[in-house]
């Protein structure tokens, strides 16, 4: 029986996967619907996201993954399992071998979790990455010559951030802050402001029509609707990119702070390449207007948003699939 093998990157936003010679099959919301009382799955992924914030007291939406790791291990198996057989992984394959990417800084029991998660999803083998090691390869860099590669990888939960040579990883960071802090430190600021509380998905909303970390090369605007926490009703008001870019000013902070960490621990003759290669940017995060020239203004270095930022890490994995020898030496023990 054919045995395919699968990459997954399993993000605290999305879960996207490769499956060998077909390409990236999947990318869906990592988000699950329950019925709370039966604990019964009633919807997982689009379907499931389409339900947030909009479901009766008996169905609950959740993200079972926080911050790039497991919050909720049963949600997370079953997510894992209707998306592998979404994809074909278990039904007219047998077992496959699976590659999971996952943040530099995850502690072993968090890879355990996500090792057993796999497994039981149906896996034969699991094999583990670290994700910016796939973004880069991902973005079409070449990790293995003995030159410095750097990578800024703002995903949902996390933002990686990490400088590669001779194809690993030689100074890195991982931080908890990347696109779910931005949605909430939209929500904070338009709550203290206005006192208008909005739900996820008009923060997120917000972040891709009009955010920005560069105020002045654009003034957009944009219409909200939210309950007044005053009146306790419905209420539209107008909220300007102006007021995104300070809503998002200490998140945005943190990472430049993380990858200018990552730098001063760069061996020099690294260094020197990064000057003359520039650093790429991965990940959803990546898209926010005006963050590769504010990264590139504080770090002195030339900032380049990598082509389908989006999905460099799962076609990491993709290409990583063609050579699983060489990440044999990272398979769980």
């Amino acid at each position: 029986m054919l045995s395919k093998d699968i990459g997954i990157d399993l993000g605290t936003a999305n879960v996207l996967i490769h499956v060998k010679g077909r390409g990236v099959v999947l990318d869906e919301p990592s988000v699950v619907a329950i019925e709370s009382d039966t604990k019964r799955v009633l919807a997982v992924g689009e379907e499931a996201r389409r339900m947030v914030g909009r479901t009766p007291g008996n169905i609950v939406a959740i993200r079972p993954l926080r911050e790039g790791v497991i919050a909720d291990f049963e949600i997370t198996e079953a997510m894992l399992k209707h998306f592998i057989s979404k994809v074909g992984g278990k039904s007219w394959y047998s077992h496959p071998r699976i590659l999971i990417c996952a943040p530099t800084n995850i502690t072993s029991v968090e890879q355990k979790a996500i090792r057993e998660a796999a497994e039981r999803s149906g896996a034969r083998e699991v094999f583990m990455e670290e994700e910016p090691k796939a973004a880069a390869i991902g973005a079409g860099m070449d990790i293995y010559q003995p030159s410095g590669n750097m990578v800024v990888d703002i995903g949902g939960g996390t933002t990686d951030v990490a400088v590669l040579s001779m194809g690993d990883v030689v100074t890195s960071s991982s931080i908890k802050i990347a696109g779910d802090k931005f949605d909430t430190s939209i929500t904070k600021y338009i709550k203290n402001k206005y006192k208008l509380l909005i739900g996820e998905r008009t923060s997120e909303d917000i972040k891709v029509q009009i955010g920005t970390v560069q105020a002045d090369s654009v003034q957009n605007e944009m219409d909200i609707r939210g309950r007044d926490m005053v009146s306790g009703l419905p209420l539209t008001i107008t909220i300007r990119s102006s007021e995104v870019q300070e809503a998002l000013w200490d998140p945005i902070s943190s990472i430049v702070t993380a990858a200018k960490s990552v730098l001063e621990r760069t061996p020099p003759e690294l260094s020197a390449d990064i000057i003359d290669r520039g650093v790429i940017l991965t990940g959803g995060g990546a898209m926010l207007h005006g963050l590769d020239q504010l990264l590139a203004d504080e770090l002195k270095v030339p900032v380049l948003i990598a082509e389908d930022p989006m999905h460099c890490v799962v076609k990491g994995t993709g290409i990583m699939l063609d050579n699983l020898d060489k990440v044999t030496k990272r398979k769980f023990v």
